[in-house]
């Protein structure tokens, strides 16, 4: 049995629905997020492995039913998958091969200017992962495989041996059939319907959606602010801030929501985030991730929950109601003033 077949196989037995296979010569001119020599120093090669989120937790959040399941869920499975990771290491390093895991989340360039805002990865899960063939990019630019959609997380072990690189899904394999309602699930439009990127690795280029400023993930993923600009939906978060265009100004308003974030009744649950210590940050969207299952029938039913879900506010005993509309506006209008100003 190969080295390759060897961790494969451990990986399934753990649960992994895919394993890939990177070295540096198939990373070659890519991201600085794909310089494995950042996370060991004399990386030759990376392993990359899928590991699904629970399907029966992610239509209760969408609906806004049940927060606190899905959250507890993908907070086990970064852990999960960190210590997988780890696992796969010390395989190798039984073998007298020099060998890492890293962290499936929340891990950053602490060394990069301004990391706090730009929050670079340590090491992109998602380039490895496509460039490997343990996933693809959807539309959305989440990665995805056939079965689960987006709905996945990644892990990733970096190791001096010379593993044998595989290559990416074939287009023709892909999840993704570009029905693009990704688009339509951030609630801060983040995600461009018919404007494309692209990224090159290896000598190979992906393709998927152009993002419009990557301060908009942060403000609504990080349950600062979460009502979408029509007032129809929200995420999680009871966040009412204004979007502006124009960055500088966004990034102030992000600022100024932080600021405000830090006096708002704590809710149950949630992680400390790297980036801002003193707060306890809760999952609250992920949206653009959750809907995607790869069928457009499921999707779209799925985005329609979502839109129908009603907007969230929270109560000064830190409580949550979810209400349709314009019946969370009157609520929000009525509570005291200096309560108000914590979300807008």
């Amino acid at each position: 049995m190969s080295l390759n077949q060897e961790i494969s196989e451990f990986l399934r037995s753990k649960g992994a629905l895919r394993v890939g296979f990177a070295t540096r010569e198939t990373l070659a001119g890519g991201p600085p997020s794909t310089n494995l020599e950042y996370i060991l120093p004399g990386a030759r090669s990376a392993v990359s492995f899928a590991l699904p989120l629970k399907q029966e937790y992610l239509e209760p959040f969408l609906g806004k039913k049940d927060r606190s399941r899905h959250e507890e869920d993908n907070l086990s499975l970064n852990l999960r998958i960190k210590d997988l990771s780890w696992e796969v290491a010390g395989l190798l390093k039984s073998r007298g091969i020099l060998s890492k895991g890293t962290a499936a989340n929340l891990k950053y360039r602490q060394d990069a200017p301004n990391w706090q805002v730009n929050l670079l990865p340590d090491i992109s899960h998602r380039y490895l992962a496509v460039r490997s063939g343990a996933a693809s990019f959807g539309w959305s630019g989440n990665a995805g495989i056939k079965g689960p959609g987006t709905a996945i997380l990644l892990g990733t072990t970096v190791t001096t041996a010379e593993l044998e690189p595989t290559g990416p899904i074939p287009e023709s394999e892909s999840f993704c059939n570009k029905c693009k309602l990704c688009a339509s699930a951030c609630p801060m439009e983040m995600i461009e319907k018919k404007k494309e990127m692209s990224v090159t690795i290896g000598g190979m280029t992906f393709i998927h959606a152009a993002r419009k400023s990557y301060l908009l993930c942060q403000f609504c993923c990080g349950g600062f602010t979460g009502l979408h600009k029509s007032g129809r939906w929200s995420s999680w978060s009871p966040g009412r801030f204004r979007i502006p265009e124009d960055e500088p100004e966004l990034l102030n308003e992000l600022m100024r929501s932080i600021s405000l974030y830090n006096g708002r009744p704590p809710l149950p649950g949630g992680y400390t985030h790297p980036a801002h210590p003193e707060n306890r940050i809760y999952l609250t969207c992920g949206n653009c991730q959750l809907v995607c299952t790869g069928e457009k029938k499921t999707t779209g039913a799925r985005l329609k929950l979502l839109h129908n879900s009603g907007c969230v506010i929270q109560n000064p005993d830190g409580s949550l109601s979810v209400l349709p509309a314009p019946e969370a506006e009157a609520a929000f209008e009525k509570l005291d003033h200096s309560h108000r100003n914590l979300y807008q």
